[in-house]
């Protein structure tokens, strides 16, 4: 028999002891994708592959299934973070005692190099050149899956890693009611953005402006950079290193400053959440984020809600044109006008507000097949070539710009790609009822005080770690759980 106390004492200095791991991954996995030489990829993949199975023996050690037993039979108050943190221990012990060190090293190993191989077969376009290795990765994360167990659906297993408690039946039935309406707005929107040239912001735009004036928002907005910066990488991110330590990135094109933009106003949005995370619990369950579909909603919400409305751009244009002078003769609707056109294209993490969500119902549609046995990886590029072409209404012109853009299959996040959709149905109905909670929230944000939605937020969302599932999370806030109403009457008000 273990005493309460001391079993849950053993519990936290045990899984500080893990999370010291992680976060030494997670550094050098964000070396991996800003500053590390194309060369080191292999040295890369063994030392992430020692320091993941090193944790992942430290948190399934026999001793921890005893201490987590001995905090439950004591039945710590509800809603206290010894509790938050009992039940996150045994949700994840639970889960990770079921998959064996080997596996998760050979698992880790082979994502580390599979980023690599997916950046060399991407700049080529080759599919074929990434396939021997997608096939790898696939059949790793089926292993993966059930090591963990199933019942109606194997997808479900990935699934419920990134969004607990979700099914994959209940998402498709959500995607099958958002996207027919999504789909029907992209002509009425594609219409209306031609009345704003797609020439409207040609120009220059140096990288140093650039990175000025995206700190100066990102500052504004609440983001602690004591705590935090702005790196440059091919994908965008956001990672947590510790809990003061929190890194975005970020991708320049001289010639369209809206792209780093809204790259950062996005992956600040995740760095204001981690931020706003328990320091004293930094990767606890009490001091973690629920869910990536609640994470994404803090992302969706600042670069959409905030960063997309003409109030934003009446503030901040003096600013704009302060870094780019040759803005001068543009109005704020003018700028908030071309950040908002709607136009089919082939790039997820270019793609409009309107028609994002397609994409994201492309990917979950494929990967569920692929994990549940149904489609091939071979045969991959033809199916995502048809099922765009369905949704967006474009023939994809190569696997670049086809089924090799995204990292996510690369690097092991299987089963993550509905959370982007969550999370845009999550920030509308957040923003909605901070709007309800918050009669002067626009008339602040027209002014740029972006303290009272943050203080909100931190309020309703960000203290609560793993507190509440994400759908009681979503109830506790804003009285319901998630549903496509705002976001689908957001798209409508902003768009048409």
């Amino acid at each position: 028999m273990f005493d309460a106390a001391s079993a849950y004492q053993n519990l936290r200095q045990r899984f500080r002891e893990v999370s010291w791991l992680k976060s030494s991954s997670a550094i050098l996995g964000w070396d991996q994708e800003t500053y590390m030489p194309s060369g080191a990829s292999d040295f890369r993949a063994d030392q992430l592959s020692f320091l993941d199975g090193q944790a992942h023996r430290l948190g399934t050690a026999p001793e921890i299934g005893g201490w987590i037993k001995a905090c439950e039979d004591h039945e710590f108050p509800d809603g206290s973070v010894e509790l938050t943190n009992v039940k996150g221990w045994r949700r994840n012990y639970d889960r990770e005692v079921k998959l064996p060190t080997d596996f998760v090293e050979e698992l880790t190993r082979a994502t580390s190099t599979g980023t690599h191989l997916w950046a060399e077969a991407r700049k080529k376009s080759d599919f074929a050149l990434f396939q021997p290795h997608l096939e790898k990765l696939m059949e790793l994360q089926r292993r993966k899956a059930d090591y963990w167990g199933w019942q109606a659906c194997r997808y479900d297993a990935l699934l419920d890693a990134y969004e607990p408690g979700a099914r994959s039946a209940e998402i498709s039935a959500l995607f099958d009611e958002v996207g027919p309406q999504i789909s029907a707005l992209v002509g009425p929107a594609t219409e209306k953005s031609r009345q704003t040239p797609e020439d409207l912001l040609k120009g220059h735009y140096p990288v140093a402006a650039q990175q000025a004036f995206n700190r100066e928002v990102a500052e504004a907005f609440g983001f602690d950079f004591g705590a935090g910066r702005i790196d440059a990488t091919n994908h965008p991110f956001c990672t947590s290193l510790g809990p003061k330590d929190i890194r975005l990135t970020t991708r320049y094109d001289e010639a369209d400053f809206l792209s780093s933009l809204y790259g950062v106003l996005h992956e600040c949005g995740h760095g204001l959440y981690e931020q706003g995370l328990s320091a004293e619990e930094w990767l606890l369950p009490a001091g973690e984020a629920v869910s990536l579909g609640i994470h994404e909603s803090q992302s969706r919400l600042w670069e959409n809600h905030v960063g997309g409305s003409t109030a934003f751009w009446e503030h901040w244009m003096p600013r704009a044109v302060h870094h780019f002078p040759h803005l001068a003769g543009l109005k704020p609707e003018d700028m908030a006008a071309a950040a908002r056109r709607v136009s089919p294209s082939f790039i997820r993490v270019e793609a409009d507000e309107v028609t994002y969500d397609l994409h994201i119902i492309l990917r979950f549609t494929l990967e569920r097949r692929i994990i549940n046995g149904e489609l091939a990886v071979k045969d991959i590029p033809a199916a995502w070539n048809e099922l765009f072409e369905k949704l967006l209404g474009l023939k994809v012109p190569d696997a670049a710009r086809g089924c090799l853009q995204d990292i996510h299959w690369s690097c092991g996040l299987v089963g993550y790609f509905a959370t982007y959709t969550l999370g845009n149905l999550n920030a509308s109905q957040l923003m909605h009822r901070a709007r309800q909670d918050d009669a002067g929230l626009d008339a602040a944000l027209a002014a740029g005080n972006y303290a009272p939605l943050l203080s909100w937020l931190r309020e309703k969302v960000h203290r609560h770690g793993q507190r509440y599932l994400p759908q009681d999370l979503m109830r506790h806030a804003t009285g319901h759980a998630t549903q496509a109403s705002h976001h689908l009457a957001h798209l409508r008000s902003k768009y048409l």
